[in-house]
């Protein structure tokens, strides 16, 4: 059988087994859930039609574009992590998948092995034939967030927590030293005390636009994985994570062994934590910072937060 997928891929068939994109595009049984990843899919197509100008810049990937882009061979799939979105217990579970018996449970893994980055192989270490064969034929799949509850929740992670001191030194320093007037010698020094209007000071400051990338973590979605460039198959959320994962895991085939962790993180960024911190960003900071993420909340589906005051 050779089917035709949105894609314009060919698909062929494994003997005897489906392939995830098979299962994916040609379902055994139409459920609400295929049709519910279709809708999302055609979002992404939308917006990246409707914002061509400025989205797609006419630029081709390079393999530096690829380090998010976790590729596990034995399942054929690719996974673009994005910090702040879950993207821990998905990188153990990526190990667990891609460890060939090394691991069984995901939650076995210490957070901090997760994220060493030779645990997993990312698809920028392929050479471009073997990138592109991937492309063509992995499922590929990504999670998202709203994006201003993504940014609280990095802000809070990174700037509020002691322990992160080499974001302190390293951004930090930087904001207090560019956005706080009369900074006192020690904030200077530590950059632990960032507020989080002077964080989105700094975020919509083009200074900061030019003179480097954002870091992984409140970069955009966008920005991060691509979707413009990339046809993601499926696109998870972090609202509805557990659903999304377990299906995802399902069509890889291993849903019968393999759940995704759940865990209830009583420190967790809520919506009303959100609107919290909004609270005290001028409306004229909160339409800047709007259209820094705009794109993310076009393309995945979250309308303009009702706390904002658009200018």
């Amino acid at each position: 059988v050779m089917r035709r997928n949105p894609f314009g891929m060919d698909i062929c068939c494994r003997k005897g087994s489906r392939s995830p994109l098979q299962e994916l595009y040609n379902p055994t049984q139409l459920s609400n859930t295929a049709i519910l990843h279709q809708i999302r899919r055609d979002q992404v197509t939308d917006t990246c039609r409707a914002n061509s100008v400025s989205s797609r810049k006419r630029r081709v990937l390079t393999p530096n574009d690829l380090k998010h882009l976790v590729v596990d061979e034995d399942h054929e799939m690719i996974y673009c992590y994005v910090p702040k979105v879950a993207c821990t217990n998905w990188k153990r579970v990526m190990m667990v998948l891609t460890g060939r018996g090394k691991y069984s449970d995901p939650m076995e893994i210490p957070a901090n092995e997760a994220h060493v980055s030779s645990n997993l192989k990312t698809l920028n270490q392929y050479s471009i034939p073997e990138i592109n064969h991937r492309l063509k034929n992995y499922m590929k799949f990504l999670f998202v967030r709203e994006p201003f509850e993504r940014l609280v929740s990095a802000y809070r992670n990174k700037f509020t927590q002691k322990y992160n001191t080499s974001f302190h030194k390293r951004y930090g320093t930087k904001i207090v030293r560019r956005q706080r007037k009369n900074a006192t010698q020690e904030a200077l020094r530590k950059g632990d005390d960032v507020k989080f209007e002077e964080f989105v000071a700094y975020l919509i400051d083009p200074h900061t636009q030019r003179e480097e990338p954002f870091n992984e973590h409140w970069q955009t979605v966008y920005s991060l994985c691509h979707p413009c460039h990339i046809h993601y198959d499926l696109i998870g959320k972090y609202e509805t994570l557990e659903e999304d994962s377990n299906y995802i895991l399902q069509l890889a085939g291993v849903g019968n062994y393999l759940k995704f962790p759940t865990y209830a993180k009583s420190t967790r960024t809520t919506d009303e934590m959100t609107t919290e911190f909004f609270q005290n960003i001028s409306s004229l900071h909160q339409t800047q910072l709007y259209e820094v993420y705009k794109l993310d909340f076009l393309m995945f589906n979250y309308s303009v937060p009702s706390y904002l005051k658009l200018e």
